[in-house]
């Protein structure tokens, strides 16, 4: 996407919304209610964004939820683009782009993860320490040269400490771990989950890596948390589908939303 493309997207969405987001919150698939439950919220369909990508995924309602959240104003995007969907990495960093101009300074990224680490439970909550990206796809030609090389340390220290810090006071059992980015659409094979677990990986998904790498190359410290919506094939014994990990993520979304607002209020 070109600068005034990103300069009409941001505008609209500014003519719409006079609140200044510090914080941004990128909702994976079956977490999207979070949004629903914010405190006079206000509202923005993606699709009446002049250039904003569509998400074409269930469970991905396609809004921009503005609210304030324990005093502080925040922007959660109700749904995201993956790459499989448009097989474009531009379209899946757009959104991204869209937070650093409204001035966002901190961003939690979630995602539905698979659990590869034999100690996890559909159900977790995991606060990732790092990623591995094996999209094998190179950054975008079209990427600006301003923005900073990618790599490195991507998740904050200091928020998995406050996110740590939120769940021992609420009573939320979290975990913590290595999560592994793949393309998708399609759900790794025994085979495929046995070569991620020996380099390393906790929880694999088809998100995330991409987001989180260029919000912190643009100076934004980044959380990421993982729902664990289904043990990986060979870990667990269930044929894996898209309607499990809705159903987990309903089942898990208040004590998500108990962390997540927890989370916040101590940033």
């Amino acid at each position: 996407m070109s600068k005034s493309a990103l300069e009409q997207s941001v505008n609209y969405i500014r003519e719409h919304m006079s609140l200044a987001p510090e914080i941004g919150l990128i909702l994976g698939s079956g977490l999207g209610d979070f949004a629903d439950g914010l405190p006079d919220r206000v509202a923005i369909s993606t699709a009446d964004i002049p250039n904003y990508p569509v998400s074409t995924v269930e469970g991905h309602k396609g809004k921009l939820v503005f609210a304030i959240l324990n005093e502080k104003p925040i922007l959660a995007f109700q749904g995201r683009t993956h790459f499989y969907e448009s097989r474009n990495l531009e379209t899946v960093l757009y959104p991204i782009r869209v937070a650093n101009a409204l001035g966002i300074k901190t961003l939690a990224v979630t995602n539905a993860a698979g659990g590869i680490n034999r100690t996890l439970n559909a159900g977790d909550l995991m606060i990732l320490t790092d990623h591995i990206n094996l999209t094998l796809e190179p950054w975008s030609p079209q990427r600006p040269a301003s923005d900073k090389a990618v790599g490195g340390t991507v998740y904050s220290m200091n928020l998995i400490r406050k996110a740590e810090e939120a769940a021992s006071a609420n009573g939320i059992s979290v975990k913590k771990g290595v999560y592994v980015g793949l393309k998708g659409p399609t759900y790794e094979t025994a085979a495929e989950v046995e070569m991620l677990a020996r380099i390393g990986a906790d929880a694999v998904g088809m998100s995330t890596v991409f987001e989180a790498s260029l919000a912190s190359s643009m100076g934004m410290e980044v959380l990421g948390i993982s729902c664990i919506t289904n043990l990986a094939t060979g870990i667990g014994t269930s044929k894996l589908s898209h309607a499990e990990v809705t159903e987990v993520g309903n089942r898990v979304k208040k004590v998500f939303a108990k962390l997540v607002s927890a989370t916040i209020d101590r940033i």
